[in-house]
Order: structure tokens, then sequence, then C-alpha cells
């Protein structure tokens, strides 16, 4: 049986077209959720489940377990549903005396079962012969881990199915400020859609007032003080950020900073960045490439590469490494006075 995409089966279940057994894996859980949620919601009519719908949970559960609820029949209904969430966690499922048990099921399943496994955060091993039989006898979804470029296109995607839109400058601080975990930034792109006006799109301001960014001292405006080389607007962010360090905790901060500056060392190795260099780095909106561009001017390629070192630096510190007593707030404040001010290359590379 060939390998789905999400779309494929959501399409199918759509068309009420249900396999027998699911095997939904990879390190992306977030289509595995969004496949099994369906079919939890789709197979049986509400009045059914009671008696037909079965959620196991790996931890708790072994292939005898699950094989035993496979092969029930329906009771008063076309279909039963069996579930095993965090089916990595099954102790047994990839022994090797479990497989005959396996095999047999897979080559002759129940019509009126719809089986359905989520296994998460990795994949079974295509050589085995676990994974081989899978491969051949189930429908399989292989959710691949979703990059930083990738994450702007599957925002936009993500409002269109919704039928709304959403703004370039919006798009890229989503992006930049929650990054590639597509549980929580599905979660708060429904957020920002229950609070959009009719007629409108979600703009940078719904963000920044849905998200908990603050308008004024957030590491987009510390990143473009840095750009801009403003250092009266970085030290009173960073006066802001120590205040509240919950609300602005050092290791997201360092994370976006890294990726903004490894991003200009890239498009630094391009030399005269094109409009598909950009895109290729998940960079969509003029106003970010703008940014970038005016970023490569002010950051050579040499400084560019030891501000890196710097942030790498930094990121160990707040791991206790070299660090002595700084705070984290100490420490973000460093790298930024070493960012703004040259000093020799040796000095910050050594």
């Amino acid at each position: 049986m060939p390998t789905f995409s999400p779309d494929d089966l959501l399409k199918q279940i759509q068309q009420r077209q249900f396999q027998p057994v699911y095997f939904l894996q990879g390190e992306e859980p977030y289509y595995i959720d969004l496949v099994a949620n369906q079919l939890e919601q789709s197979v049986l009519p509400e009045h059914e489940r009671g008696f037909n719908q079965v959620v196991l949970y790996g931890k708790d559960a072994d292939v005898a377990t699950i094989l035993g609820q496979a092969k029930r029949f329906p009771m008063m209904a076309e279909r039963s549903v069996v579930i095993v969430k965090e089916a990595q966690a099954v102790a047994d499922l990839e022994a090797e005396k479990s497989w005959p048990f396996l095999e047999a099921y897979l080559k002759n399943p129940l019509q009126s079962t719809v089986l359905v496994f989520c296994y998460k955060h990795k994949t079974l091993d295509a050589r085995k012969k676990l994974g081989k039989l899978v491969g051949e006898k189930a429908a399989v979804l292989t959710s691949k881990k979703v990059y930083d470029n990738q994450v702007p296109a599957f925002i936009a995607g993500y409002v269109r199915s919704r039928q709304q839109s959403i703004g370039g400058q919006a798009t890229a601080m989503l992006a930049e400020y929650i990054g590639t975990d597509l549980g929580r930034l599905t979660n708060e792109i429904d957020k920002l859609l229950l609070n959009v006006l009719p007629g409108h799109s979600i703009d940078e301001d719904l963000v920044q007032r849905m998200v908990g960014i603050s308008k004024e001292y957030n590491i987009f405006e510390l990143q473009k003080a840095l750009i801009q080389r403003d250092v009266l607007k970085a030290n009173r962010i960073l006066t802001y950020f120590e205040a509240n360090p919950k609300a602005n905790p050092l290791i997201p901060n360092l994370t976006l900073l890294f990726g903004f500056f490894t991003k200009l060392l890239v498009l630094h190795q391009h030399g005269n960045p094109s409009d598909a260099d950009f895109k290729k780095l998940g960079i969509m909106n003029s106003f970010a490439q703008k940014d970038y561009a005016l970023g490569m001017r002010v950051y050579d390629f040499g400084r560019t590469r030891a501000i890196i070192h710097l942030i790498r630096r930094a990121d160990l510190q707040s791991k206790g490494v070299e660090s002595g007593s700084m705070t984290d707030g100490e420490i973000l404040r460093e790298l930024v006075f070493l960012i703004l001010h040259p000093v020799p290359l040796s000095a910050i590379a050594g």
C-alpha cells in the first residue's frame, strides 16, 4: 500500500473511504494528531461511539490487547474504531515474538474495524520485518519534521483553509516567535481568528496583542535595533526584559537571534541574494527582506560569523558554562553590547 500525505488521508476520510489499518508515524506529531482526531470524529456517529470506539494508550497496552479489540465485531453499528495513541510506547510492538500475530492480522484485517496506530517522534525501520509489513499492508502516513523555512507557507495555508488572510509581517512574527511547533502555532492562529474583525486580515498589531508580544519591547524590536545599530533602543528593550524575565526568557530570545544571524550568513554566501534565495530561507515578505538586506550591509561575513560564535557562547553561559554569577539578563546585555560595539574579531571569536 502506498504512503499517503495528510491531505490524501483527510480527503479519503471526508469521502468516508476508510482503510482497515492506519499507521501514522513520524517526527512531527501535528499531522498524526490531525488525521487521528479526524478519524475519531468521523468514522462513527456520536451515538455509536460508546460501544464501538476504543482509545488505548501505548504505555498501558500490549499487542494482544490491541488485536483483541480490533477483532471485535461492532455492536449495532457498521464499524468499530480502535485508536492506539502513543503507539511507540507499546512495550512489545517491535518485539519479534509479536510479529506473527501482527502479520496475521495485517494480512487479513477485520473489514468492519478501523485500527489506527499513532506512532510519534520516530518511524519504524523499513528494513526490518515489521516496517516492511506495515508498509505493505497498512495505510502509512510519515509525518516529517517541518523546517524553519517551511513555517511561513504553513501559516499562510492554515489561515487560508479557515477562509481568512494574514499579512506578511504578521506571518513573519508568528514564524519567528513560535517556530516549528505546529501544535502551538495552530492554537495561536485559532485564537487570532476568533479575534480578527470581520473584513480584516490578521495583522502584526493583532499578533502582538493576542500572542503576548509587547508592541515596543520584544525580540523583534531588539533585532531591529541591532540591524539599525540603535544602541539607545536596544538598551531600553534589555531593561524591559530584565524587569519582566518570565515574559522574556533568555533561551527563546537567543534562538531567534541565532536564526536571524545564521540566515544572514547564508545570504552573505550568495553574494547578491535573489528573491528566490530569500524565499528558500523562509524570508517571504518584503519587510523582512529589507531587514536582512540592511543586516548584510551592517554586518559583513566575518562579523556575522563571529556574532554566531558569540550567541553560541551566550547559550553555554545560560547553562552555567563560564558564566560565574551572571543572570540571564546580564548574559543577554553582554551579548548585545558585543554585537553593537566593534571589537577585534580575535577578541570575539577567540
